[in-house]
């Protein structure tokens, strides 16, 4: 990759808005989780640090997964059995490595694909000096208007993506439903066709030679 050119220091509102994005960290992420199978992620949390973990599963199955979350003593904060969708916010007590796991072990054959996000941290005020006694600017009341309208944008996103996903593995899965049973509906049919043919065949040749019988 070249080097990229140097442009210069960022402007002061630029630079607010970066170091408001980095102070709070948040994982998102989409993976497959086959049948029988258990996965788990792990964070290295500091104590007092509030903390979000929302979850969904988007395709495979009943729609539904085991969620198991635990502190660095190895407590249960959190335990669900076959959840399709779930938020649980807490505040961790001790500094350490949370983990946190999903498990698809109750499936033998059909894997799971699960979106997960975990928040770790509270978005700080946009300008640092947004908790003083004094009134924000005008400029600086619309900056923060504008972050707060971006943020739950990106929240109704991910969560109409999540739905639009689901909806299409409901309907995909629905599709293959119909296609088989009209398959068997088709070969049902053929089958009784052909055994009427053969029944109506093997009649009128026993007729026949019932008439050729009586005629000699």
């Amino acid at each position: 990759m070249p080097p990229r050119t140097s442009r210069g220091p960022l402007p002061p509102l630029l630079l607010v808005w970066a170091l408001a994005a980095c102070a709070a960290r948040a994982s998102e992420i989409t993976f497959e989780l086959p049948d029988n199978a258990k996965q788990c992620f792990y964070e290295e949390i500091a104590q007092g640090t509030k903390c979000t973990l929302e979850f969904q599963v988007i395709t495979g199955g009943h729609y539904d997964v085991d969620c198991r979350l635990e502190d660095p003593d190895g407590i249960v904060l959190y335990k669900e059995m076959k959840k399709q969708y779930d938020s649980f916010t807490f505040t961790a007590s001790r500094n350490g490595t949370y983990k946190f796991c999903f498990s698809n072990e109750f499936s033998t054959f059909t894997h799971k694909t699960v979106y997960f996000d975990f928040q770790v941290g509270e978005d700080p005020p946009l300008f640092p000096s947004e908790n003083r006694v004094t009134a924000l600017t005008q400029m600086e009341s619309a900056c923060v208007s504008i972050h707060e309208a971006l943020k739950s944008v990106i929240d109704y996103q991910t969560h109409f993506r999540l739905r639009e996903a689901q909806g299409r593995s409901r309907a995909e899965d629905l599709n293959t439903r119909v296609a088989y049973w009209s398959i068997g509906e088709a070969i049902i049919l053929l089958v009784v066709s052909i055994g009427q043919v053969f029944l109506l065949k093997s009649f009128f040749s026993d007729k026949r030679t019932t008439t050729t019988r009586v005629g000699s």
